[in-house]
């Protein structure tokens, strides 16, 4: 009986092993690299927090430019890795033709949806979280100027800009809201320096609060406002702690649980296909709050995040989609 119970656990053990062994899950991050503070590094996270829950090791990739997308894609699908995760949009038309070709290969791709049988897509209303911090600027600001600066001039961050400005004039009717991009190209998003001077140019406008949602062109946004004694606002990650006590809040959006979700579900055969969009209610974005910040935020500032929060969701407020309609309302 006692050897019979030693077999059992022996063979569970290796079953588990084998299955373990057949996962070989895999992330290829965006331009400006895994450790860019902002939403790269959110998907390191998420990859991160699987490795350590479950002992699984995984590959990962960090591209030098466009043309390394679909050789990086294809490489790991031909060596076996599944799944393999793609942060960020411009890997939709690499994903096109890779998942095809590898129809039994699980694929997940952040911000972009991409219709193919193998390929789970997640999006997030990043136009809520905006508005949240948007609502927070408008009762921090003392000079009724704040601003915004993104990183490529895409659909997507002018998303990030328009629910932002929402937030603001939905608490200052009489506000003002200074927008700028970085720039066209996919550079835009690893330009701190540049990101610092239109944050400077901003300031000069009377802007005392400015937010940021450019990738690692942002960290230069943020050193702008504190060199200035204003107030700044970071995005994808928590920054708050990148200038402590000068950063007002971050919008947290959640690509670490996209990561994290779609390497645990491929683990234990649960991995879905099709998309999803995920907001303040499926605690895809929300505010950043910690002790970084706390002096900043009055207990009025938040009861007025926490009640637009809660009007978003019960559906009270709905928060302009520049990607459904690219005229902005605000």
């Amino acid at each position: 009986m006692k050897r019979t119970l030693l077999s059992i656990v022996a063979l569970a053990a290796m079953s588990a092993s084998a299955l373990a062994a057949d996962i070989k899950p895999a992330i290829i991050y965006d331009l400006g690299g895994k450790f860019d503070k902002s939403f790269n590094e959110a998907a390191y996270t998420g990859a991160e927090k699987f490795k350590a829950e479950t002992g699984i090791e995984y590959r990962d990739f960090e591209i030098a430019n466009d043309a390394q997308r679909e050789q990086a894609l294809r490489r790991f699908a031909k060596d076996g890795n599944n799944p393999i995760v793609m942060a960020g949009f411009s890997w939709a038309a690499s994903l096109e033709k890779v998942a095809e070709q590898y129809p039994d290969i699980d694929f997940a791709i952040i911000d972009m949806v991409v219709d193919k049988p193998n390929v789970r897509s997640v999006v997030y209303k990043e136009q809520e979280g905006s508005f949240l911090v948007g609502v927070m600027a408008a009762k921090a600001s003392e000079s009724g100027t704040v601003s915004f600066i993104g990183g490529m001039d895409i659909p997507l961050i002018r998303k990030f800009a328009c629910g932002y400005k929402g937030g603001v004039m939905a608490t200052n009717s009489d506000a003002k809201v200074l927008e700028a991009m970085t720039g066209s190209t996919p550079e835009a998003w690893n330009d701190p320096v540049k990101g610092g001077e239109i944050a400077k140019s901003q300031i000069d406008q009377g802007s005392d609060v400015v937010y940021a949602a450019a990738g690692g062109t942002g960290i230069g946004v943020l050193q702008a406002a504190a060199d200035a004694g204003k107030l700044g606002i970071g995005v994808d990650s928590n920054q708050n702690g990148l200038q402590p006590g000068k950063v007002l809040t971050s919008m947290v959006k959640r690509v670490d649980v996209a990561v994290y979700n779609a390497f645990m579900d491929a683990k234990n055969d649960e991995f879905s296909y099709g998309f999803s969009s995920l907001g303040l209610a499926e605690d895809g974005v929300d505010y950043a709050m910690d002790d970084n910040n706390a002096p900043l935020v009055n207990d009025e500032m938040k009861a007025a995040v926490e009640a637009a929060k809660a009007d978003i969701i019960a559906g009270k407020i709905t928060v302009h989609d520049y990607m459904s309609d690219n005229n902005c309302p605000y």
